[in-house]
């Protein structure tokens, strides 16, 4: 069985996005989320994501993506998990306004965070048919709580990476999975109360 449809168009989208962008220089300040002026450019809450601010950046973020597509063969996210991580996507980038170190934010990288946050709630709530899928939600549900937890974005929101020369804004790594987490239970507890409805 493959993943959900929706689940890999998503990704397909982002991959896409991404490059299109990288290639398309003279578009992409228009792509970006900037605290200041968001709400004039509401388009950028989703945009942003495919924004890349050079080349390790973009690569970092393209192999994580494909990691992530490559595990979604495997744990087979259905339409409530893409209708999660699709809600997640703009709110992920409107929380770090939160923090007033942030001014903008670029990249992939709180939204896959969203995505790893859906796939572990449905995989702990056994709504994903995979083998002990209890122990996998567990299993990736800690290995993200243990990331923010050594990365405290709630007290460093942003941090200067020097190998990459830029900076890297945590927050939306915290952002994303606290939105994943939250959107991924609402989606299991609908997609239950819709399956009872058919059952009936």
């Amino acid at each position: 069985m493959t993943p959900g449809r929706d689940w890999l168009v998503l990704c397909g989208l982002h991959g896409v996005a991404s490059m299109l962008g990288w290639w398309g220089p003279e578009l992409v300040s228009g792509l970006v989320w900037r605290v200041q002026d968001w709400d004039q450019r509401l388009w950028t809450i989703w945009s942003t994501a495919w924004v890349h601010v050079n080349t390790p950046h973009l690569i970092a973020n393209q192999m994580a993506l494909g990691l992530l597509t490559a595990f979604s063969w495997v744990v087979r996210p259905d339409r409530a998990c893409a209708v999660a991580w699709f809600l997640a996507w703009p709110i992920t980038y409107l929380a770090v306004a939160w923090w007033p170190q942030v001014g903008h934010v670029t990249g992939l990288a709180g939204l896959m965070h969203a995505a790893l946050a859906v796939v572990a709630v449905h995989l702990y709530l056994q709504r994903l048919h995979v083998a002990q899928a209890r122990r996998w939600g567990l299993l990736l549900g800690g290995l993200l709580l243990g990331k923010l937890a050594l990365e405290q974005a709630w007290s460093r929101p942003v941090v200067w990476d020097g190998a990459n020369d830029m900076s890297v804004v945590q927050a939306a790594w915290f952002t994303g999975t606290v939105a994943g987490a939250v959107l991924g239970l609402l989606t299991a507890w609908g997609a239950r109360v819709l399956e009872r409805q058919r059952a009936h």
